[in-house]
């Protein structure tokens, strides 16, 4: 689906207003989904020519609680939601709905953009990596250092057997 202008947008707002024409006809003729026209309807209806502008908006996790809060007291779908809070898209609010669902308040926190600093990505991992005291990983992780150790002492012990046996004898020319 292709963006649309302002102009065109208000047009097609129009030719509905005027009467002359149903929702799906304009919508068939943009070559849209009628539900899109039906949002840009209502949001023109709810906040005039203001509804179109372009916002790059981060919400906070508190907006986002608010959206869901009225959602469920007044009953409104993410559609109805997104138009009176002047949100691009009602998807937006199903994920954060979903997000809320799964993982509580703490989802709805907004999340650093771009890639982490390799540093924090070592620290966490190290971090991830290493077994709480007493649980079966840690012992398994205890056993495996004590064997290591154990095969270098031994290593160490025989080359300074080997060192004593043969005598300091190097041919030089």
């Amino acid at each position: 689906m292709s963006n649309f202008s302002l102009d065109e947008k208000l047009k097609a707002i129009q030719r509905y207003q005027n009467g002359t024409e149903g929702v799906k006809s304009i919508a068939k003729s943009l070559g849209i989904n009628h539900e899109v026209l039906r949002m840009w309807i209502r949001q023109y209806e709810y906040h005039g020519i203001r509804a179109f502008e372009k916002s790059y908006t981060a919400y906070t996790a508190s907006f986002k609680l608010d959206v869901l809060n009225y959602m469920n007291e007044y009953g409104t779908s993410p559609n109805e939601a997104a138009v009176i809070f002047k949100i691009s898209s009602p998807g937006i609010i199903r994920k954060w709905r979903n997000q809320f669902n799964e993982d509580g308040k703490d989802a709805l926190k907004s999340k650093k953009k771009g890639r982490s600093l390799m540093t924090t990505n070592k620290e966490n991992i190290a971090k991830k990596q290493e077994p709480t005291e007493g649980s079966v990983e840690a012992l398994k992780a205890e056993i495996e250092r004590l064997k290591m150790e154990n095969a270098y002492l031994k290593k160490l012990n025989a080359l300074v057997q080997n060192k004593e046996k043969s005598p300091n004898k190097t041919k030089h020319k």
